[in-house]
């Protein structure tokens, strides 16, 4: 601006050329990327977090979910956000994206963990869905129900009278218990949780 000259920018402004102003986008778009890796984010002020998804993990192995999926599935329990990507999963767990794959490919068959798109990005993200444990325990019970009939059968196939039979048939006495109690048990947690609400 030559002297003379009125600007028509209000006093204080700053004028901004082309370039400035792709750097700012670059470095919002920087900004939202690191505000959706919460997770890393945490380990980084909570450093407690890498051994709690070792403990979580030994865990799941000891009830029989395979290591890969059950790392997968306790980092998945300890992000606020509820879920991860495969490139966070992998940053985090320090595994290839093969193992992650296979993790996350495990844990749907399951029913386990659901994958998702978020507005505004091109990753897809592996959460899991509301209630898990709910639904976990709730089909166990009819595995349990599946058990009581074929260990039901098996008495009548070994005999009621043999030390087998004797067996089986305690133990599907025990099973036998067990369904009848769970729907009292279930709807007493659901009522909790109805008077828990807002």
């Amino acid at each position: 601006m030559t002297s003379g000259q009125v600007s028509d920018s209000p006093p204080g402004a700053l004028a901004m050329s082309a370039d400035a102003i792709l750097v700012m986008i670059f470095i919002f778009l920087k900004f939202v990327n690191l505000l959706n890796r919460t997770l890393t984010w945490a380990m980084d002020s909570i450093p407690e977090i890498p051994a709690f998804i070792d403990r979580f993990t030994s865990v799941l192995v000891a009830a029989g979910i395979p290591a890969m999926p059950a790392r997968v599935l306790a980092a998945l329990h300890v992000t606020d956000s509820g879920r991860l990507s495969s490139a966070e999963l992998t940053e985090l767990l320090q595994i290839s994206p093969a193992a992650v794959s296979g993790a996350v490919r495990y844990l749907s068959g399951l029913g386990l963990v659901h994958k998702e798109r978020v507005p505004g990005s091109r990753r897809d993200y592996y959460r899991m869905p509301p209630n898990v444990w709910y639904e976990v325990i709730r089909l166990q019970n009819q595995v349990l129900a599946r058990w009581t009939s074929l260990l039901k059968e098996g008495v009548g196939v070994v005999g009621s009278d043999s030390p087998a039979g004797r067996r089986m048939a305690d133990y599907a006495a025990f099973f036998d218990f067990m369904n009848a109690e769970f729907p009292g048990l279930m709807a007493r947690w659901d009522a909790r949780e109805g008077n828990r609400q807002p």
